[in-house]
């Protein structure tokens, strides 16, 4: 199972910002499309970055201002990317070593998806009780 199987259920939305937006501005489109992160695209729509909520939290945690700062202030630039081609598995396995929840997808060099540790947990969890589901219709079947 590869990125490309969660994207093809999920679709290739993904929710951008420029760096030179306000933090403001990011905090509006994340809570008008309901994610938990932004990625911060160049004029090619490119990745530069990416913007979470905990990366507001954060920076709000020790400045008042962050309202007025700039996404690419506060923004992680160097930025994990996925491909569709990529395996849940070793994306899910880095995901966790690496404590990130978002891994924007590119093909090409284009942005192309996103995906959330949660689909990853969800796409695996659905293979595995595909699986279960086959190894007890094949026992049952057995035992007749």
């Amino acid at each position: 199972m590869t990125i490309a199987t969660i994207l093809a259920t999920k679709g290739d939305k993904v929710f951008t910002v420029r760096p030179e937006q306000s933090v403001r501005e990011a905090l509006r489109l994340l809570a008008e499309h309901n994610v938990g992160a932004l990625v911060a695209v160049d004029d090619g729509l490119r990745p530069v970055g990416i913007l979470s909520e905990r990366d507001v939290v954060r920076r709000a945690a020790r400045d008042e201002a962050v309202f007025a700062r700039t996404v690419g202030e506060l923004m992680t630039r160097d930025v994990i990317l996925g491909t569709p081609q990529d395996d849940l598995a070793s994306v899910g396995r880095t995901m966790v070593q690496k404590r990130i929840r978002h891994l924007p997808v590119i093909e090409a060099g284009r942005l192309v998806g996103i995906v959330s540790i949660g689909d990853v947990v969800k796409a695996q969890r659905d293979q595995f009780a595909g699986e279960v589901d086959t190894l007890q219709t094949l026992v049952m079947e057995q035992g007749h």
